[in-house]
């Protein structure tokens, strides 16, 4: 039975490069990038982002929020890959793989300040961005382009969910595969094949032999 994808973060690239201000930091200026592709910012929001996001970095195979406990963090991945899982009968079962530059947690959990579905993992070691729901709900009062970037980046989660389920159902898993490819080839290069496999909704050796199809 193909599970309805949980809810992670993400939002797509931004499409310039915005000059910094002298008081932010070079491990700002991927998540003001981004921001400035959506709403406009002057200074003073410049340097709100680096007073409400953190630098943070995880490990290798570091669990950074757990099934059954609140999300206590929204993350911006500067570098690195991480993945939402979850157990089913002792199983991992991967749920999203994110990669810079992008945001990501469980969504609901972070939210509404309930118990998470998912694991929150890094895949690789992660220089990340973290901000807890006071500081980002104090910065989306600041003002009303706050609240807009907040609406956009729920939508295009909203989006990808859907367009997840309707890959799961509607789409073979080669061609889930090629879509991976084509899309998001550094996770192809970069996350072990086994928790592809288990992205795209098939075990590792049927992986295995889709890929030694593609090859031939």
């Amino acid at each position: 039975m193909i599970r309805q994808p949980i809810p992670g973060l993400f939002l797509i690239c931004p499409r310039k490069t915005l000059s910094m201000p002298q008081k932010s930091t070079k491990a700002h200026a991927k998540i003001v990038n981004l921001i400035s592709s959506v709403i406009s910012l002057k200074d003073e929001d410049i340097d709100l982002i680096v007073q409400a996001f953190e630098p943070f970095y995880g490990k290798k195979t570091e669990i950074l929020e757990s099934e059954g406990k609140p999300a206590h963090y929204l993350y911006f991945i500067n570098e690195g890959f991480l993945r939402l899982f979850y157990f089913e009968d002792g199983t991992e079962i991967t749920t999203h793989i994110n990669c810079p530059p992008g945001f990501i947690t469980s969504f609901n959990s972070f939210n509404d300040e309930t118990a998470s579905a998912t694991n929150l993992q890094c895949i690789t070691d992660c220089s990340l961005l973290r901000i807890d729901k006071k500081n980002l709900d104090n910065l989306c009062q600041q003002e009303l382009k706050w609240m807009e970037f907040a609406r956009v980046i729920t939508e295009k989660s909203l989006h990808y969910n859907e367009q997840r389920t309707k890959d799961m159902l509607v789409l073979s898993a080669e061609q889930r595969y090629q879509k991976l490819i084509s899309r998001q080839p550094d996770i192809i290069q970069n996350v072990p094949l086994q928790y592809i496999a288990s992205f795209i909704g098939i075990k590792p050796e049927s992986l295995s032999r889709i890929r030694r199809q593609i090859i031939s």
